[in-house]
């Protein structure tokens, strides 16, 4: 009599970036300053054997495996923005910086064996006095 083990396993990356804000910010009181326009960052994951989708503020895939990536592409998108603040404005430490205008897009591949999700964020920076 033969007997088998069937190990089935997968993976499930799901990211969504919902942010609710309680702190009354007035902006209209000249307090502020814009300090960068359009900044952006991005992060990618990709995996075989599955598919993804956004909703519009989530991505989720769920595949057998992930080959690129961390799967936490809105942390990863956040922090390139950041670096990419830096890099063109300098150093964000020891300023009272604030995102605003913030917009996510979502760029997905689907093929039978492979699927990739991209995260961009763009944002504009204000620094208060």
């Amino acid at each position: 009599m033969m007997s088998g083990v069937v190990f089935i396993s997968g993976c499930m990356s799901s990211g969504a970036y919902l942010s609710s804000n309680q702190t009354m910010v007035e902006l209209s009181e000249g307090n502020y300053s814009i300090v960068g326009t359009g900044v952006a960052g991005e992060s990618e994951a990709a995996y075989i054997l599955g598919i993804s989708y956004s909703t519009g503020f989530m991505s989720t895939a769920f595949a057998v495996a992930r080959v690129e990536g961390t799967g936490m592409i809105y942390a990863e998108a956040l922090n390139n923005l950041w670096e990419n603040f830096e890099k063109d404005f300098g150093m964000s430490s020891n300023h009272k910086l604030a995102l605003a205008n913030v917009r996510y897009d979502t760029d997905i591949i689907n093929l039978i064996l492979y699927t990739k999700i991209k995260v961009m964020v763009r944002a504009d920076v204000i620094e208060f006095e």
